[in-house]
Protein backbone atom coordinates (compact mmCIF):
# COMPACT_ATOMS: atom_id res chain seq x y z
CA UNK A 1 0.00 0.00 0.00
CA UNK A 2 2.85 2.26 0.50
CA UNK A 3 4.56 1.25 -2.36
CA UNK A 4 1.51 2.29 -4.30
CA UNK A 5 0.73 5.74 -2.61
CA UNK A 6 4.53 6.27 -3.39
CA UNK A 7 4.08 5.89 -6.64
CA UNK A 8 0.79 7.78 -7.16
CA UNK A 9 2.68 10.50 -5.48
CA UNK A 10 5.22 10.24 -7.76
CA UNK A 11 3.34 10.60 -10.90
CA UNK A 12 1.48 13.94 -9.69
CA UNK A 13 4.54 15.22 -8.62
CA UNK A 14 5.84 14.70 -12.75
CA UNK A 15 2.71 15.72 -14.09
CA UNK A 16 3.07 18.65 -11.95
CA UNK A 17 6.29 19.08 -13.21
CA UNK A 18 5.64 18.93 -16.82
CA UNK A 19 2.16 21.33 -16.96
CA UNK A 20 4.42 23.95 -15.95
CA UNK A 21 5.88 26.21 -18.69
CA UNK A 22 8.46 28.80 -18.78
CA UNK A 23 7.71 32.12 -20.94
CA UNK A 24 9.17 35.91 -21.67
CA UNK A 25 6.19 38.27 -20.64
CA UNK A 26 7.30 41.09 -22.72
CA UNK A 27 5.16 44.28 -21.53
CA UNK A 28 3.90 47.58 -23.61
CA UNK A 29 6.24 50.00 -21.64
CA UNK A 30 7.80 52.04 -18.73
CA UNK A 31 7.28 54.91 -15.89
CA UNK A 32 8.92 58.08 -16.01
CA UNK A 33 11.05 57.46 -18.92
CA UNK A 34 12.02 60.77 -20.43
CA UNK A 35 12.69 62.01 -16.47
CA UNK A 36 14.90 58.68 -15.98
CA UNK A 37 16.47 59.92 -19.24
CA UNK A 38 17.22 63.40 -18.74
CA UNK A 39 18.20 62.41 -14.78
CA UNK A 40 20.49 58.95 -15.67
CA UNK A 41 21.70 59.27 -12.18
CA UNK A 42 18.45 57.99 -11.08
CA UNK A 43 19.30 54.59 -12.84
CA UNK A 44 22.85 54.36 -13.63
CA UNK A 45 25.56 54.65 -11.60
CA UNK A 46 27.90 57.46 -12.24
CA UNK A 47 30.59 55.15 -13.48
CA UNK A 48 28.10 53.45 -15.98
CA UNK A 49 27.18 57.17 -17.09
CA UNK A 50 30.97 58.19 -16.85
CA UNK A 51 31.84 54.91 -19.90
CA UNK A 52 28.74 55.40 -21.67
CA UNK A 53 29.54 58.72 -22.34
CA UNK A 54 32.99 58.41 -23.21
CA UNK A 55 32.33 55.66 -26.09
CA UNK A 56 29.70 57.78 -27.06
CA UNK A 57 26.58 55.26 -26.21
CA UNK A 58 23.32 56.91 -26.19
CA UNK A 59 21.53 56.32 -22.28
CA UNK A 60 18.06 54.97 -23.96
CA UNK A 61 14.84 53.82 -22.78
CA UNK A 62 16.72 50.16 -22.62
CA UNK A 63 18.48 51.85 -19.45
CA UNK A 64 14.90 52.81 -17.62
CA UNK A 65 13.89 50.03 -15.42
CA UNK A 66 10.98 47.21 -15.59
CA UNK A 67 7.61 48.97 -14.13
CA UNK A 68 7.50 47.65 -10.90
CA UNK A 69 3.87 47.47 -10.20
CA UNK A 70 3.55 45.94 -13.01
CA UNK A 71 5.70 42.82 -11.63
CA UNK A 72 3.85 43.10 -8.55
CA UNK A 73 0.95 42.64 -10.60
CA UNK A 74 2.07 39.40 -12.19
CA UNK A 75 2.95 37.78 -8.73
CA UNK A 76 -0.69 37.93 -8.17
CA UNK A 77 -2.07 36.16 -11.04
CA UNK A 78 -3.23 32.91 -10.42
CA UNK A 79 -0.67 30.27 -11.07
CA UNK A 80 2.32 32.38 -11.81
CA UNK A 81 6.35 32.38 -10.52
CA UNK A 82 8.20 35.88 -11.29
CA UNK A 83 11.08 34.06 -11.74
CA UNK A 84 13.64 36.72 -13.30
CA UNK A 85 13.30 40.54 -15.09
CA UNK A 86 14.76 42.15 -18.06
CA UNK A 87 15.12 45.97 -18.27
CA UNK A 88 16.93 46.05 -22.03
CA UNK A 89 14.27 43.49 -23.23
CA UNK A 90 11.32 45.49 -21.02
CA UNK A 91 10.62 41.42 -20.12
CA UNK A 92 9.73 39.20 -17.32
CA UNK A 93 10.34 35.64 -17.14
CA UNK A 94 7.56 33.47 -15.69
CA UNK A 95 6.47 30.19 -14.71
CA UNK A 96 2.97 28.39 -14.86
CA UNK A 97 1.07 26.07 -16.82
CA UNK A 98 0.24 26.94 -20.05
CA UNK A 99 -3.32 28.20 -19.44
CA UNK A 100 -2.31 30.42 -16.76
CA UNK A 101 0.53 32.02 -18.70
CA UNK A 102 -1.61 32.47 -22.24
CA UNK A 103 -4.53 33.86 -19.57
CA UNK A 104 -1.65 36.73 -18.51
CA UNK A 105 -2.54 38.23 -22.19
CA UNK A 106 -5.65 40.07 -21.17
CA UNK A 107 -3.67 41.83 -18.89
CA UNK A 108 -3.18 45.65 -20.71
CA UNK A 109 -0.13 46.38 -19.94
CA UNK A 110 1.16 42.76 -21.94
CA UNK A 111 2.54 43.29 -25.36
CA UNK A 112 3.49 39.62 -26.35
CA UNK A 113 3.82 36.66 -24.86
CA UNK A 114 7.09 33.64 -25.90
CA UNK A 115 6.75 30.42 -24.53
CA UNK A 116 10.52 28.86 -24.10
CA UNK A 117 8.88 26.15 -25.53
CA UNK A 118 8.35 27.32 -29.48
CA UNK A 119 5.36 24.99 -30.14
CA UNK A 120 3.21 26.68 -27.70
CA UNK A 121 3.48 30.05 -29.07
CA UNK A 122 0.35 31.26 -30.48
CA UNK A 123 0.24 32.52 -34.20
CA UNK A 124 -0.41 35.94 -32.92
CA UNK A 125 2.86 35.90 -31.35
CA UNK A 126 5.10 34.74 -34.33
CA UNK A 127 6.28 38.83 -34.87
CA UNK A 128 9.39 38.83 -32.82
CA UNK A 129 8.91 40.74 -29.66
CA UNK A 130 13.20 41.79 -30.24
CA UNK A 131 12.71 43.22 -33.70
CA UNK A 132 9.44 45.13 -32.04
CA UNK A 133 11.65 46.55 -29.37
CA UNK A 134 14.06 47.49 -31.83
CA UNK A 135 12.22 49.75 -33.60
CA UNK A 136 10.61 51.00 -30.44
CA UNK A 137 14.12 52.51 -29.40
CA UNK A 138 14.90 54.57 -32.82
CA UNK A 139 11.99 56.79 -32.20
CA UNK A 140 9.84 58.89 -29.95
CA UNK A 141 6.77 59.01 -31.51
CA UNK A 142 5.28 62.30 -30.46
CA UNK A 143 1.48 63.68 -30.91
CA UNK A 144 2.22 66.92 -32.02
CA UNK A 145 -1.68 68.09 -31.84
CA UNK A 146 -2.27 71.43 -32.55
CA UNK A 147 1.61 72.16 -32.82
CA UNK A 148 2.06 69.56 -35.79
CA UNK A 149 2.23 72.45 -38.66
CA UNK A 150 4.86 74.70 -36.61
CA UNK A 151 6.99 71.42 -35.92
CA UNK A 152 6.55 69.90 -38.83
CA UNK A 153 7.55 73.35 -41.04
CA UNK A 154 11.05 72.79 -39.82
CA UNK A 155 11.33 69.60 -39.58
CA UNK A 156 12.09 68.87 -35.81
CA UNK A 157 9.43 66.14 -35.75
CA UNK A 158 12.61 63.85 -38.02
CA UNK A 159 14.84 65.08 -35.24
CA UNK A 160 12.43 63.80 -32.46
CA UNK A 161 11.63 60.67 -34.32
CA UNK A 162 15.72 60.40 -33.96
CA UNK A 163 15.46 60.80 -29.96
CA UNK A 164 17.17 64.25 -30.13
CA UNK A 165 14.57 66.67 -28.43
CA UNK A 166 16.98 69.14 -26.22
CA UNK A 167 18.29 66.98 -24.50
CA UNK A 168 21.52 68.53 -22.57
CA UNK A 169 20.87 71.74 -24.00
CA UNK A 170 20.54 74.73 -21.53
CA UNK A 171 18.30 77.75 -22.83
CA UNK A 172 17.93 80.97 -21.36
CA UNK A 173 14.94 82.64 -22.02
CA UNK A 174 14.33 86.18 -21.52
CA UNK A 175 11.19 87.72 -21.58
CA UNK A 176 8.42 90.25 -19.74
CA UNK A 177 6.55 87.56 -17.06
CA UNK A 178 6.23 83.73 -16.75
CA UNK A 179 3.15 83.24 -14.50
CA UNK A 180 2.05 80.10 -13.95
CA UNK A 181 4.98 78.37 -15.30
CA UNK A 182 5.77 76.49 -11.66
CA UNK A 183 2.64 74.93 -12.04
CA UNK A 184 0.78 74.76 -14.79
CA UNK A 185 0.38 71.19 -16.48
CA UNK A 186 1.42 72.00 -19.87
CA UNK A 187 5.15 71.72 -17.98
CA UNK A 188 5.09 69.05 -15.84
CA UNK A 189 7.13 66.92 -17.67
CA UNK A 190 10.01 69.70 -17.72
CA UNK A 191 9.51 70.13 -13.58
CA UNK A 192 9.26 66.30 -13.28
CA UNK A 193 12.42 66.25 -15.30
CA UNK A 194 14.36 68.70 -12.98
CA UNK A 195 14.63 71.13 -16.33
CA UNK A 196 12.87 74.30 -15.34
CA UNK A 197 16.29 75.74 -13.39
CA UNK A 198 16.18 78.96 -11.03
CA UNK A 199 15.93 82.10 -12.90
CA UNK A 200 15.14 85.55 -11.67
CA UNK A 201 13.50 88.71 -12.05
CA UNK A 202 15.81 91.90 -12.84
CA UNK A 203 12.83 94.11 -12.97
CA UNK A 204 11.97 93.88 -9.69
CA UNK A 205 15.05 92.71 -8.42
CA UNK A 206 13.52 89.23 -7.12
CA UNK A 207 14.46 85.60 -6.80
CA UNK A 208 10.73 84.54 -7.95
CA UNK A 209 10.89 84.87 -11.25
CA UNK A 210 7.11 84.24 -11.03
CA UNK A 211 5.73 86.61 -8.15
CA UNK A 212 4.99 89.14 -11.60
CA UNK A 213 1.95 88.08 -13.05
CA UNK A 214 1.08 91.11 -15.10
CA UNK A 215 2.40 89.64 -18.51
CA UNK A 216 2.20 86.67 -19.77
CA UNK A 217 4.08 86.78 -22.52
CA UNK A 218 6.84 84.85 -21.15
CA UNK A 219 4.81 81.92 -20.81
CA UNK A 220 3.34 81.26 -24.23
CA UNK A 221 7.15 82.10 -25.34
CA UNK A 222 8.42 79.28 -23.48
CA UNK A 223 5.71 76.67 -24.45
CA UNK A 224 6.72 76.80 -28.20
CA UNK A 225 9.49 75.20 -26.86
CA UNK A 226 9.22 73.13 -23.59
CA UNK A 227 5.28 72.43 -23.39
CA UNK A 228 4.21 68.69 -23.35
CA UNK A 229 0.26 67.76 -23.62
CA UNK A 230 -0.08 64.10 -24.05
CA UNK A 231 -1.70 63.94 -27.76
CA UNK A 232 -2.53 68.31 -27.64
CA UNK A 233 0.74 69.68 -27.92
CA UNK A 234 4.66 69.36 -28.31
CA UNK A 235 7.17 72.39 -28.22
CA UNK A 236 10.23 72.13 -30.32
CA UNK A 237 12.37 70.94 -27.74
CA UNK A 238 10.67 69.39 -24.45
CA UNK A 239 13.77 67.88 -23.24
CA UNK A 240 16.04 71.28 -22.59
CA UNK A 241 16.99 73.01 -19.91
CA UNK A 242 15.29 76.52 -19.37
CA UNK A 243 16.09 79.19 -17.44
CA UNK A 244 13.71 82.33 -17.00
CA UNK A 245 14.54 85.54 -16.77
CA UNK A 246 12.45 88.80 -16.75
CA UNK A 247 13.97 91.57 -18.31
CA UNK A 248 11.08 93.77 -19.98
CA UNK A 249 8.85 96.47 -17.75
CA UNK A 250 5.66 95.90 -19.83
CA UNK A 251 4.56 98.40 -17.47
CA UNK A 252 6.90 101.54 -19.94
CA UNK A 253 9.23 101.51 -22.62
CA UNK A 254 12.90 102.72 -20.95
CA UNK A 255 16.20 102.03 -22.36
CA UNK A 256 17.14 100.44 -18.70
CA UNK A 257 15.60 96.85 -20.25
CA UNK A 258 18.66 97.10 -22.37
CA UNK A 259 20.60 96.92 -19.58
CA UNK A 260 18.41 94.21 -17.64
CA UNK A 261 19.08 92.51 -20.35
CA UNK A 262 22.79 92.25 -20.87
CA UNK A 263 22.66 92.00 -17.13
CA UNK A 264 20.86 88.68 -17.90
CA UNK A 265 22.59 87.50 -20.43
CA UNK A 266 25.95 87.78 -18.40
CA UNK A 267 24.07 85.60 -15.74
CA UNK A 268 23.12 83.07 -18.34
CA UNK A 269 27.04 83.36 -20.01
CA UNK A 270 28.01 83.05 -15.95
CA UNK A 271 25.71 79.87 -16.08
CA UNK A 272 27.06 78.32 -18.90
CA UNK A 273 23.80 78.05 -21.00
CA UNK A 274 24.09 76.44 -24.41
CA UNK A 275 21.36 79.34 -26.11
CA UNK A 276 19.67 82.74 -25.25
CA UNK A 277 16.12 83.27 -26.82
CA UNK A 278 14.59 86.01 -26.56
CA UNK A 279 11.71 87.78 -28.50
CA UNK A 280 11.96 91.15 -27.08
CA UNK A 281 13.18 94.49 -29.49
CA UNK A 282 13.94 97.85 -29.04
CA UNK A 283 13.40 100.57 -31.11
CA UNK A 284 11.19 103.65 -29.35
CA UNK A 285 10.41 104.39 -26.14
CA UNK A 286 8.09 106.41 -23.92
CA UNK A 287 10.76 109.47 -23.68
CA UNK A 288 11.15 109.96 -27.24
CA UNK A 289 14.22 111.57 -26.91
CA UNK A 290 15.76 107.69 -26.40
CA UNK A 291 14.11 106.55 -29.86
CA UNK A 292 16.48 104.79 -32.29
CA UNK A 293 16.21 105.22 -35.80
CA UNK A 294 15.89 102.68 -38.50
CA UNK A 295 19.61 103.57 -39.40
CA UNK A 296 20.83 102.71 -36.16
CA UNK A 297 19.51 98.79 -36.85
CA UNK A 298 23.16 97.96 -37.88
CA UNK A 299 24.43 95.76 -35.37
CA UNK A 300 26.86 98.59 -33.88
CA UNK A 301 24.48 101.30 -32.11
CA UNK A 302 22.51 99.57 -29.49
CA UNK A 303 23.20 99.07 -25.91
CA UNK A 304 21.24 95.50 -25.94
CA UNK A 305 22.77 94.48 -29.48
CA UNK A 306 26.08 95.09 -28.70
CA UNK A 307 25.60 92.78 -25.53
CA UNK A 308 24.02 90.35 -27.58
CA UNK A 309 27.07 90.20 -29.72
CA UNK A 310 29.36 89.42 -27.09
CA UNK A 311 26.73 86.81 -25.93
CA UNK A 312 27.57 85.54 -28.86
CA UNK A 313 30.94 85.47 -28.56
CA UNK A 314 31.40 84.01 -25.26
CA UNK A 315 29.89 81.24 -27.26
CA UNK A 316 26.09 81.64 -26.84
CA UNK A 317 24.27 81.05 -29.64
CA UNK A 318 21.84 84.04 -29.48
CA UNK A 319 18.37 83.69 -31.21
CA UNK A 320 16.33 86.43 -31.37
CA UNK A 321 12.59 87.50 -32.76
CA UNK A 322 12.99 90.00 -35.77
CA UNK A 323 10.04 92.05 -34.78
CA UNK A 324 6.74 93.00 -35.67
CA UNK A 325 7.19 96.31 -37.29
CA UNK A 326 7.49 94.88 -41.51
CA UNK A 327 3.68 96.78 -41.78
CA UNK A 328 4.77 100.17 -40.00
CA UNK A 329 6.86 103.04 -41.40
CA UNK A 330 10.14 101.51 -39.25
CA UNK A 331 9.66 98.05 -41.10
CA UNK A 332 13.47 97.09 -40.48
CA UNK A 333 14.60 94.22 -38.06
CA UNK A 334 14.67 95.77 -34.19
CA UNK A 335 17.63 95.39 -31.53
CA UNK A 336 19.11 93.45 -31.09
CA UNK A 337 17.82 91.20 -33.97
CA UNK A 338 20.30 93.42 -36.07
CA UNK A 339 22.99 92.02 -34.67
CA UNK A 340 24.93 90.04 -37.15
CA UNK A 341 26.32 87.71 -34.73
CA UNK A 342 22.50 86.43 -33.70
CA UNK A 343 20.04 84.46 -35.34
CA UNK A 344 17.00 86.92 -36.46
CA UNK A 345 13.89 85.00 -36.82
CA UNK A 346 10.90 86.40 -39.04
CA UNK A 347 7.56 84.91 -39.67
CA UNK A 348 5.17 82.82 -41.82
CA UNK A 349 2.20 81.69 -41.88
CA UNK A 350 0.85 78.40 -41.53
CA UNK A 351 1.57 77.79 -45.59
CA UNK A 352 5.12 79.00 -45.19
CA UNK A 353 4.10 82.42 -46.61
CA UNK A 354 5.61 85.94 -45.67
CA UNK A 355 3.11 87.52 -43.27
CA UNK A 356 2.86 91.42 -43.22
CA UNK A 357 3.98 92.19 -39.62
CA UNK A 358 7.07 90.43 -40.00
CA UNK A 359 10.39 92.93 -39.59
CA UNK A 360 12.36 93.11 -42.87
CA UNK A 361 15.61 93.36 -43.73
CA UNK A 362 16.76 96.88 -44.80
CA UNK A 363 19.83 98.81 -46.17
CA UNK A 364 21.12 99.30 -42.93
CA UNK A 365 22.55 95.79 -42.23
CA UNK A 366 25.87 96.13 -44.28
CA UNK A 367 27.44 92.87 -45.49
CA UNK A 368 24.76 90.39 -44.11
CA UNK A 369 21.04 89.38 -44.28
CA UNK A 370 18.34 90.35 -42.08
CA UNK A 371 15.82 88.00 -40.63
CA UNK A 372 18.28 85.11 -41.22
CA UNK A 373 15.50 82.50 -41.59
CA UNK A 374 11.97 82.07 -40.76
CA UNK A 375 9.28 79.79 -38.64
CA UNK A 376 5.71 80.21 -38.31
CA UNK A 377 4.47 82.85 -36.51
CA UNK A 378 1.15 83.68 -38.30
CA UNK A 379 -1.34 82.28 -35.83
CA UNK A 380 0.99 80.25 -34.33
CA UNK A 381 -0.51 77.66 -31.50
CA UNK A 382 1.08 78.33 -28.17
CA UNK A 383 0.00 77.75 -24.45
CA UNK A 384 -1.32 80.47 -21.90
CA UNK A 385 -1.37 80.86 -18.13
CA UNK A 386 -4.37 78.66 -17.78
CA UNK A 387 -3.38 75.58 -19.85
CA UNK A 388 -5.28 77.15 -22.90
CA UNK A 389 -3.76 75.99 -26.32
CA UNK A 390 -5.02 79.16 -28.41
CA UNK A 391 -3.31 81.06 -31.89
CA UNK A 392 -0.98 84.50 -31.67
CA UNK A 393 0.45 85.99 -34.35
CA UNK A 394 3.98 87.38 -33.76
CA UNK A 395 7.72 86.71 -34.22
CA UNK A 396 7.07 86.47 -30.94
CA UNK A 397 6.61 82.83 -31.10
CA UNK A 398 8.58 82.29 -34.62
CA UNK A 399 11.41 82.61 -32.58
CA UNK A 400 11.32 80.56 -30.11
CA UNK A 401 9.71 77.74 -32.26
CA UNK A 402 12.80 78.19 -34.16
CA UNK A 403 15.27 78.46 -30.65
CA UNK A 404 14.04 74.82 -29.92
CA UNK A 405 14.38 73.65 -33.30
CA UNK A 406 17.77 74.40 -32.84
CA UNK A 407 18.70 73.05 -29.51
CA UNK A 408 17.52 69.36 -30.91
CA UNK A 409 19.64 69.82 -33.53
CA UNK A 410 22.17 71.01 -31.63
CA UNK A 411 21.93 67.63 -29.20
CA UNK A 412 22.50 66.02 -32.72
CA UNK A 413 25.67 67.58 -33.55
CA UNK A 414 27.00 68.88 -29.83
CA UNK A 415 30.86 68.79 -31.53
CA UNK A 416 29.64 71.83 -33.33
CA UNK A 417 30.67 75.20 -32.59
CA UNK A 418 27.40 78.40 -32.39
CA UNK A 419 28.73 79.67 -35.20
CA UNK A 420 28.72 76.76 -37.27
CA UNK A 421 25.19 75.33 -36.25
CA UNK A 422 23.87 78.78 -37.22
CA UNK A 423 25.58 78.27 -40.88
CA UNK A 424 23.80 75.32 -40.82
CA UNK A 425 21.09 76.41 -40.30
CA UNK A 426 20.96 79.00 -43.22
CA UNK A 427 22.41 76.58 -45.59
CA UNK A 428 19.10 74.01 -44.75
CA UNK A 429 16.89 77.07 -45.53
CA UNK A 430 14.51 76.98 -48.57
CA UNK A 431 16.31 79.90 -50.46
CA UNK A 432 19.94 79.93 -49.02
CA UNK A 433 20.53 80.66 -52.48
CA UNK A 434 18.79 83.35 -53.12
CA UNK A 435 17.60 85.42 -49.76
CA UNK A 436 16.05 88.40 -49.58
CA UNK A 437 14.60 90.75 -46.89
CA UNK A 438 11.57 89.05 -46.03
CA UNK A 439 12.35 85.41 -45.33
CA UNK A 440 15.85 85.63 -45.45
CA UNK A 441 17.40 82.62 -46.49
CA UNK A 442 13.65 80.85 -45.95
CA UNK A 443 12.17 77.98 -43.98
CA UNK A 444 15.37 75.87 -42.37
CA UNK A 445 15.05 72.28 -43.05
CA UNK A 446 16.84 71.59 -39.43
CA UNK A 447 17.15 67.74 -40.20
CA UNK A 448 18.64 68.37 -43.12
CA UNK A 449 21.47 70.59 -41.44
CA UNK A 450 21.80 67.20 -39.21
CA UNK A 451 21.90 64.98 -41.98
CA UNK A 452 24.03 67.06 -43.95
CA UNK A 453 26.85 66.96 -41.08
CA UNK A 454 26.72 63.03 -40.69
CA UNK A 455 26.90 62.55 -44.73
CA UNK A 456 30.10 65.08 -45.00
CA UNK A 457 31.56 63.30 -41.45
CA UNK A 458 31.08 59.63 -42.91
CA UNK A 459 33.36 60.51 -45.74
CA UNK A 460 35.76 62.25 -43.53
CA UNK A 461 35.72 59.74 -41.15
CA UNK A 462 37.03 56.96 -43.57
CA UNK A 463 41.09 56.53 -43.23
CA UNK A 464 41.35 58.81 -40.58
CA UNK A 465 41.97 58.25 -36.99
CA UNK A 466 43.15 59.27 -33.75
CA UNK A 467 44.43 58.08 -30.87
CA UNK A 468 45.58 57.09 -27.98
CA UNK A 469 42.07 58.09 -26.57
CA UNK A 470 42.20 58.46 -23.74
CA UNK A 471 45.55 60.28 -23.83
CA UNK A 472 48.42 61.43 -21.16
CA UNK A 473 50.92 63.29 -23.74
CA UNK A 474 50.51 63.03 -27.35
CA UNK A 475 47.37 62.78 -29.56
CA UNK A 476 48.41 61.36 -32.45
CA UNK A 477 46.32 61.57 -36.17
CA UNK A 478 46.39 59.50 -38.59
CA UNK A 479 45.30 59.74 -42.02
CA UNK A 480 45.25 57.94 -45.51
CA UNK A 481 44.32 61.28 -47.22
CA UNK A 482 46.53 64.26 -47.49
CA UNK A 483 46.53 66.19 -44.78
CA UNK A 484 48.42 68.52 -46.04
CA UNK A 485 47.16 72.76 -45.73
CA UNK A 486 45.18 71.05 -43.15
CA UNK A 487 44.81 73.47 -39.50
CA UNK A 488 44.37 70.62 -36.61
CA UNK A 489 43.03 72.95 -33.15
CA UNK A 490 41.77 71.73 -30.23
CA UNK A 491 39.14 73.75 -28.35
CA UNK A 492 37.65 72.77 -24.49
CA UNK A 493 33.63 71.86 -24.15
CA UNK A 494 32.67 76.11 -25.06
CA UNK A 495 34.12 75.72 -28.11
CA UNK A 496 37.03 78.22 -27.11
CA UNK A 497 40.52 77.46 -29.13
CA UNK A 498 43.57 75.92 -27.13
CA UNK A 499 46.02 75.64 -29.23
CA UNK A 500 46.49 74.70 -33.35
CA UNK A 501 48.75 73.72 -35.89
CA UNK A 502 49.58 73.24 -39.28
CA UNK A 503 49.43 69.82 -40.26
CA UNK A 504 52.53 68.42 -41.92
CA UNK A 505 52.26 65.28 -43.08
CA UNK A 506 49.44 62.06 -42.88
CA UNK A 507 50.96 61.35 -39.53
CA UNK A 508 51.35 63.95 -37.41
CA UNK A 509 50.63 64.18 -33.24
CA UNK A 510 49.56 67.14 -30.89
CA UNK A 511 51.34 67.69 -27.66
CA UNK A 512 48.56 67.95 -24.81
CA UNK A 513 50.38 67.51 -22.09
CA UNK A 514 49.77 70.66 -20.12
CA UNK A 515 45.71 70.31 -20.94
CA UNK A 516 44.05 69.40 -17.73
CA UNK A 517 41.90 66.37 -17.14
CA UNK A 518 38.92 66.74 -19.31
CA UNK A 519 36.54 66.36 -22.51
CA UNK A 520 38.01 68.09 -25.18
CA UNK A 521 37.44 68.26 -29.53
CA UNK A 522 40.28 67.89 -32.00
CA UNK A 523 39.04 69.65 -35.11
CA UNK A 524 40.70 69.51 -39.06
CA UNK A 525 39.76 72.38 -40.80
CA UNK A 526 40.72 73.36 -44.76
CA UNK A 527 38.93 75.60 -47.27
CA UNK A 528 37.26 72.55 -48.08
CA UNK A 529 36.34 70.74 -45.09
CA UNK A 530 35.64 70.48 -41.05
CA UNK A 531 35.81 67.41 -39.20
CA UNK A 532 35.86 67.32 -35.14
CA UNK A 533 36.59 64.55 -32.64
CA UNK A 534 36.35 64.53 -29.15
CA UNK A 535 38.93 62.91 -26.87
CA UNK A 536 39.01 62.34 -22.98
CA UNK A 537 42.95 64.33 -21.24
CA UNK A 538 43.79 61.85 -18.61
Amino acid sequence: MKISLSLVFLFLVNAFAIAQEDAWIYLTDKPNVAASIANPISILTQKAIDRKQNHNVVIDDRDVPVNETYISDLKNQTGITVMAKSKWFNAVHVRGTEADINALSNLNYVESIDFANNSLDAASRNASPLDKNEVENESIAFTYGNAQNQVEMINVNNLHLADFTGDGITIAVMDAGFPNVNTMAAFQRLRDNNDLLHGYDFVDRNADVYAFTGNNHGTKVLSTMAAFVQGQYVGTAPDAAYYLFRTEDSGSENPVEESYWVEAAERADSLGVDMINTSLGYQTYNNSSYDYSPSDMNGQVTYITKGASIAAEKGILVVVSAGNSGATSWQTVGAPADSPNVLSIGAVNADGNYVSFSSQGSAAQVGYQKPDVVAQGGLAYVIDEYDAIVQNNGTSFSGPIMCGGIASLWQAIPEKLPSEVMSLVRESASQYTNPDDFLGYGIPDLDLARTTVLSIDAVLLEGINIYPNPVTAYLNINSTTDLLNVEASICNQLGQKILSQNMTNNNSKLDVSELEKGIYFVRLNNEKYSKTFKFIKA
